[in-house]
């Protein structure tokens, strides 16, 4: 039986130290807690969410995710859009919107050019910016939103698809029911020519729902991907690539790819394609490069042995792929030939997340990176002989008022002795080496992701938040994980909750030899997959974890299957078996199948109208612990109007603060009446 650090089973010198230390931990005059990272901190961080550069090298477009004040309302981010002159180094600010997506230049005008929504809008439409300022006006619009679009290098002609319903099923009745996959969205793609006087869309003629389109250098064809419906689970593995006529606008080459797709990018001489797809159809990610004659036929992978996963890629010449690749922790920006050969680093770095680059045609970069210092700002790189990125944002001054705890990589070794799995590690403000800590697990979803060395901390993931409460925190990238290559993403197939999350307790066994982790002391959260992982360590393995914090989480493999609309991705890139012909496997990697087991107090939550991970894994849990093991704390909180992981200010807010008070509660503190469904809100001013 393990035992929890309470009142119950502490000798009364360590309550009085452990009252001692948190008093001063909690303490509004606390040095610590004042120096580190607060909810509030968080509820008001800005980060960047994308760039692009100019043609010429002297401008870059750039997005800021600016979050709504949590206490006056419950809304979503809105959009900044500003324009850095790289000469002067100066941002403005350009334009603000509940939603501003796919910043671009103009090609042959460079203006800038953007979807958003504005007032008297009806839909989504394409507005355009003058690099002077002034007001954005309004470019072309169609009568339902505007999904994606792409601009001819003329400057003139646009692809763009929109997402509408077709045939809605019609009712003499008041109300009109919901027919369940039977009223998808039908996704089509449109030319049109906007320097004609009163321009008209032309409909493409391709079978299927569209997603990406991308033209042809010299505009006589367009790159298109389509699916056979809109559904998630086709667009995820079942989209193909086509090669459409412009003029014509029918189909006139098809690329026999499979699996997962990312990109498609067109070689400067129109020839051929590069794609960012997956390896094969059981590849659970996009992160090869492939490329295929535009006249049709089957992609080639190049680089195939590769221990890494490209990102972004981008044509610069005939002979030059650009990409942004993850390798471990590590982000890389390089280059690489068509065929495989002549792969060269511009830049790595082992304490970045790069997330998106843009490349002019003088040869200048523009990229988004978080640090382990910093959430997302823009980056610049110059074509100079061993340059260095240069920072050009700073969007969360507040920063350089706190401490942020040590970051770093580690790695330790499998129990079967297979791999080398690598983590990231926080270690509390001030910590003195070999003073055993409280640790908060931190799982990644997917399980087809990874955590690099960059900035790990949101409403959802405690980070540096526990850091400066006295915790250290951990985030394994166990066997499934991206990042290593093709083998090792493949690795966790065909074992759910396997081995895979056997690496996960290894971390922990490993930080606890090390002297870092105080065994009894040990806590684990996650969404997804990573909800998934902390209610198998809330059963399963139970006796080794003293809370547990389980959002968006899987807890019975064969309700979630029936209740998922991905159930053809999980089986294709994760159990690769169908659940007919297992139904008692997939019970027994349930975390319900366990609850006998369960002694770890657990706090679940979970967006009220998740698609993805149906709500009902929530309850399920929750009713087998609550009838099963009446005696052990746990609570289920739902978020009305929430999905698969909260986008509103006020649910963010309320899942940090609960989070972090459940883990102070089982893990620091002992004092249970903290985790009362009341929240001791701070007093704004």
């Amino acid at each position: 039986m393990k035992t929890f650090y309470s009142k119950k089973n502490v000798p009364a010198k360590m309550l009085f130290t452990a009252f001692f230390v948190v008093s001063f931990l909690l303490s509004p005059f606390s040095n610590i807690l004042a120096q580190g990272v607060t909810p509030d901190h968080i509820a008001k961080m800005k980060a960047v969410t994308g760039s692009t550069i100019s043609a010429d090298g002297n401008f870059v477009a750039y997005t800021v995710s600016v979050p709504a004040d949590a206490f006056k309302e419950n809304a979503t981010n809105k959009t900044h859009l500003y324009v850095l002159n790289t000469t002067t180094g100066e941002s403005k600010p350009y334009f603000t919107s509940s939603g501003v997506s796919q910043v671009t230049f103009r090609p042959a005008k460079g203006t800038i050019t953007f979807l958003t929504k504005q007032s008297g809008d009806s839909t989504n439409a394409l507005y355009e910016l003058s690099l002077t300022g002034g007001e954005a006006t309004k470019l072309f619009s169609y009568n339902t939103n505007i999904s994606n679009y792409s601009w001819q290098t003329d400057g003139n002609r646009l692809a763009f698809s929109i997402s509408e319903k077709d045939n809605k099923p019609q009712t003499p009745l008041s109300y009109s029911p919901d027919f369940y996959e039977e009223d998808f969205n039908q996704r089509k793609g449109f030319i049109v020519n906007l320097s004609e006087n009163n321009p008209q869309p032309q409909q493409l003629n391709v079978d299927g729902n569209i997603y990406m389109m991308n033209w042809s250098p010299d505009g006589s064809k367009i790159a298109v991907s389509a699916a056979p419906t809109s559904s998630v689970d086709d667009s995820y593995m079942k989209q193909g690539i086509f090669v459409v006529s412009s003029s014509s606008r029918n189909v006139i080459a098809t690329i026999d790819n499979e699996g997962k797709l990312g990109q498609i990018e067109w070689s400067p001489d129109n020839n051929q394609l590069a794609i960012k797809a997956a390896n094969d159809l059981h590849d659970p990610i996009d992160g090869r490069i492939l490329i295929v004659s535009a006249n049709g036929g089957k992609p080639a992978i190049i680089n195939p042995n590769y221990q890494g996963k490209y990102e972004s890629i981008k044509w610069t010449d005939a002979n030059t792929i650009h990409y942004l690749a993850s390798e471990g922790t590590s982000s890389v920006l390089g280059t690489i030939r068509p065929d495989g050969t002549g792969n060269q680093q511009i830049f790595k770095s082992d304490a970045h997340n790069i997330t998106s680059f843009s490349r002019a045609s003088n040869g200048a970069i523009s990229f988004t990176a978080s640090s382990p210092q910093h959430p997302t700002e823009v980056f610049t790189l110059t074509t100079k002989r061993n340059a260095s990125p240069q920072k050009r944002t700073n969007n969360n001054p507040w920063l350089s008022e706190v401490q942020l705890g040590k970051q770093e990589v580690i790695t330790y070794k499998t129990r079967d002795g297979k791999y080398d799995i690598q983590g990231i590690l926080m270690y509390p403000l001030n910590h003195r080496e070999g003073t055993k800590v409280p640790l908060i697990t931190v799982v990644h979803g997917g399980p087809e992701a990874h955590y690099t060395n960059g900035w790990l901390t949101a409403y959802s993931i405690p980070g540096q938040m526990a850091t400066a409460k006295g915790y250290a925190v951990f985030y394994p990238n166990y066997r499934g994980s991206t990042g290593r290559g093709v083998e090792f993403a493949y690795s966790s197939q065909g074992d759910l909750a396997g081995k895979e999350f056997d690496d996960i307790v290894d971390g922990v066994d490993y930080l606890i030899a090390e002297g870092v982790a105080d065994e009894k002391r040990i806590g684990v959260t996650g969404g997804s997959y990573g909800g998934y992982a902390s209610a198998w360590m809330s059963t399963y393995y139970s006796d080794r974890f003293a809370a547990a914090v389980m959002f968006v989480g899987i807890s019975n493999n064969l309700s979630k299957w029936g209740t998922s609309d991905i159930p053809e991705e999980l089986y294709l890139v994760h159990s690769r078996k169908r659940i007919w012909n297992d139904w008692e496997g997939y019970l027994k990697r349930s975390p319900v199948y366990y609850v006998d087991r369960s002694q770890t107090p657990i706090l679940i939550m979970h967006g009220a109208n998740d698609p993805r991970v149906h709500p009902a894994q929530s309850m399920e849990l929750y009713r087998h612990l609550k009838v099963r093991k009446p005696e052990l704390p746990v609570r289920l909180i739902y978020y009305p109007g929430e999905g698969h992981g909260n986008r509103n200010s006020g649910s963010k807010y309320d899942y940090n603060l609960r989070m972090l008070q459940w883990f102070d509660t089982y893990l620091m503190t002992g004092d249970k009446t903290a985790a009362k469904p009341d929240l001791d809100l701070p007093v704004k001013k």
